[in-house]
């Protein structure tokens, strides 16, 4: 390493560690110094140990987690578009809703049947007893009710117009299936398949971690910095 002077210190934009422990100083470091046509911009120079990405732009190297950062653009697709089954109950069920959550729920009723929840509504019956519960999602491996039904009236109620929302067991779901057909550590990857990963990074929102919070991204080195 050679001595770096004053001006090009002042010229270094990340100066977080790889480590834990400087996780959140290194996210927001990512979050300000880059954008999202800078993944289109970076060089790739390799993968290393079978599972990790070095990428390059400008003088700024940056190494990658192949499985974390397919994992996280698989996850927000899911969000993104995911339409889930339902399956008709039995018996229709009364939700027990106050006046205010059943007036959430039945001005968004796209929200819940994205998220595979349908309902009888009777606009004619008293507050309170206008819904019923019809349909729920249906997934091998995961069971849904009226929980998660409160989870997105709360979400409703605290979120910006637009935003996709989906109740934390139906994130834990797509997460499952996102880590399954994804990318995984000790698949080797040719340039083109490097390529296409880092360019799904300035796709999606919230590149930085997986959604399981392994980070997909650190700066390793500026190249002014070595001989």
């Amino acid at each position: 390493l050679k001595v770096v002077d004053q001006k090009e210190q002042n010229e270094l934009k990340f100066s977080a560690k790889i480590s834990p422990q400087d996780n959140q100083n290194a996210e927001k470091e990512l979050m300000r110094q880059l954008s999202k046509p800078d993944f289109a911009k970076m060089d790739i120079y390799g993968q290393f140990n079978l599972g990790f990405i070095i990428a390059g732009l400008d003088k700024d190297i940056f190494i990658i987690d192949q499985h974390a950062t397919d994992e996280k653009y698989n996850f927000e697709r899911l969000q993104e578009s995911t339409v889930i089954s339902s399956q008709p109950m039995v018996t229709p069920q009364h939700l027990e809703l106050t006046a205010v959550n059943e007036n959430i729920l039945m001005e968004n009723l796209d929200v819940f049947l994205k998220n595979g929840f349908k309902f009888q509504i009777d606009e004619s019956a008293a507050a309170t007893q206008r819904v019923k519960l019809s349909h729920l999602p249906i997934s091998k491996n995961w069971s849904f009710g009226k929980p998660d039904i409160d989870e997105l009236i709360f979400m409703l109620s605290e979120s910006a117009e637009g935003s996709v929302l989906r109740p934390s067991r139906v994130r834990a779901m797509f997460a499952s299936r996102a880590c399954r057909s994804s990318y995984m550590i000790g698949t080797s990857l040719s340039k083109v398949e490097m390529r296409r990963l880092v360019d799904h990074m300035g796709q999606i929102e919230q590149p930085w971690n997986c959604p399981h919070g392994r980070p997909t991204i650190r700066h390793l080195v500026n190249s002014s910095l070595l001989d």
